[in-house]
This record gives C-alpha cells, structure tokens and sequence, in this order.
C-alpha cells in the first residue's frame, strides 16, 4: 500500500482557529483591575453592614479575578512556539484553564448557597440604601469589562467564559440593587440571603454550560459547532476518493482544530493540488485550520488505528 502524507495549518480569523487571545492583553488587564478593586469595595461594604448578599458577591468576584488571571495566563502561554516537549506547543492550557475555572466556580457557588441557608434562620439587619449603592457599582465595573470580551466571546472559550462571569454579575448586581429596594420599602430582611440564592442560580447557569464545553474540548471531542459527517461526506465526495477512514477531529486549544484522516484515492493524479484545496476548504467552511491528510492507494489495515465514527 502506497501513500501520500499531507500536513496543512492555515491561519484562518474564523470561529475555529484564532489568535485572538494575542490582542486582549489590556482587556484582561484592564478587568483584573477594576474586579480586584470592586472586590476590596464590596468586602469593606459587605462586612460593615453585615450583607451576605454583598459578601456573597464578592467572593464570587474574586473566583472572576482568579479566572481571568487563568484565562490570560493560558492565552499567553497558547503563543509559545512548540518544542521538543511539547510538538504543539502549550495550546492546550487554554482549555485546562477553562476547566479549571469551571469547576473553581462550581466550589464558590456551593459555598454561597451554604451561607444563604444559614442566613434564612436568623437574618442579620442590613443597611439596603448601602447595598443599592455599591450593587450600583458593580453594575458598571461588570458592564465594562464584559464589553471588553464582547466581540471575542464567538471565537474563543476563554473569552467566551470571561464575557459571561462578567455578564451575569452585572444582571446579578442589578438583583441587588433591587434587593436593596425592596428592603427599604418593606423591611423584609429574608430577602438578602434569598437574593443570594438567586445569585446561585444565575451563576450556577452558565458555569455548566463552561463545565460542559470545556469538558468536551479536554477529552478531544468533536469541537461544538463542527458537523463530522458533513466534514467526512466533503472528504468523500472529492473527486477520485473511494472512502474515508481514521478520520479524527479534536481541538488543539480554545481558538485551534485539528485534523487528521486517510483518503483511499486508487488513481494516481494531482494529488498536492487535492492536498492544498482540501486544507483551504476544510478551513473555510468548517473553520479547521490544521489539518494532516494521508492518501493512500488501496485500502488496507492501519496499525494502531481507530474503527471509523459512525456517522
């Protein structure tokens, strides 16, 4: 059995392999600092009105610190080159990063509901005007720097999961502005832990859905949004391929897709305009931009080789 071997790696600015990380240094500079100094705002706040709403929000918001520390630590380390210990470089940081954040909000939440629960017993007085006012300010902080990942947040886990802490804790700081309101008007102290709930829920959300996704990438599943048997009907279809096998899809890191697969080609032609048309379209149309294609002759077993996926 003869064969040909291929590698492509486009550069596509689609949703299946960007650099994008590379240029929102400042966006996470820029929301670290104003998260870290909303923090030290809302503990002072929290603790001296006795607020578990407020201190509930803030330990959530120091889990957002360290997650956009994580996410902006494994963004820069997915630029490194590769190397003799690592072929692909550390691209794959990104989706640990992305776990690992999933599942540190996972921790913080449960811990918040813990506190809500204890608090409904014997609620503490809270001063609302003094929740309105800093909730209010976190309104603004979480706007910003949500809006800082807006753009990013189709092409990039990382980005995606920093735009939707940041956008969930501004909805959650407007509940508690209306908490706040609500204990002004009716004095009500059972609202503030169970805002702190609502808090949970809200949070509780979107981190399974970052659990979700960044598990899938981790254990090299079909990236979301990439149809495989679409991708090997394409493969098939090409003029002179007989079959597809070993065909293998998986994410390098949150921004890149690989791909590997034999083509059984029996008729000798041009096998390297074939070779450069299936990397260009394969990037094209279903945003893969690093591809490894082997054609072979005649169809025969492969060596530590895996059973074709169903379709």
């Amino acid at each position: 059995m003869s064969a040909e071997h291929a590698h492509s790696h486009a550069h596509p600015h689609g949703p299946g392999h960007s650099h994008a990380p590379a240029h929102y240094n400042r966006a996470f500079a820029v929301g670290v600092t104003l998260n870290a100094l909303y923090v030290v705002v809302e503990l002072i706040a929290g603790f001296r009105i006795d607020s578990v709403a407020l201190i509930a929000d803030a330990g959530h918001n120091v889990s957002d610190v360290l997650s956009l520390l994580l996410a902006w630590g494994a963004s820069y380390l997915a630029q490194r080159p590769p190397s003799r210990h690592h072929t692909y470089g550390l691209r794959k940081t990104s989706i640990l990063a992305s776990l690992t954040n999933a599942v540190l909000l996972l921790i913080a939440i449960g811990a918040i509901a813990w506190e809500a629960l204890q608090r409904f017993a014997h609620p503490p007085p809270v001063t609302g005007g003094a929740m309105m006012w800093v909730a209010a300010i976190g309104v603004v902080v979480n706007t910003a720097t949500a809006l800082l990942f807006l753009r990013g947040r189709h092409s990039d886990i990382n980005l995606r999961g920093a735009y939707l802490h940041m956008a969930a804790d501004a909805a959650v700081s407007v509940g508690v502005v209306l908490a706040g309101f609500a204990i002004l008007l009716t004095g009500a102290l059972w609202i503030d832990p169970a805002i702190s709930l609502v808090i949970v829920a809200v949070i509780g959300v979107g981190t399974w859905s970052l659990l979700r996704d960044s598990f899938r990438l981790a254990t090299d599943a079909v990236p979301p949004g990439i149809d495989l048997p679409a991708v090997r009907r394409f493969l098939r279809d090409q003029p002179g391929v007989t079959d597809v096998h070993d065909l293998h899809i998986w994410a390098m890191s949150t921004t890149s897709t690989a791909l590997t697969a034999h083509l059984v080609k029996p008729a000798p032609g041009d096998d390297d305009a074939l070779l450069r048309h299936l990397g260009e379209a394969l990037h094209e149309h279903f945003a893969i931009g690093h591809t490894t294609i082997q054609i072979e002759r005649t169809a025969g077993p492969c060596s530590g080789c895996a059973a074709p996926a169903p379709l």
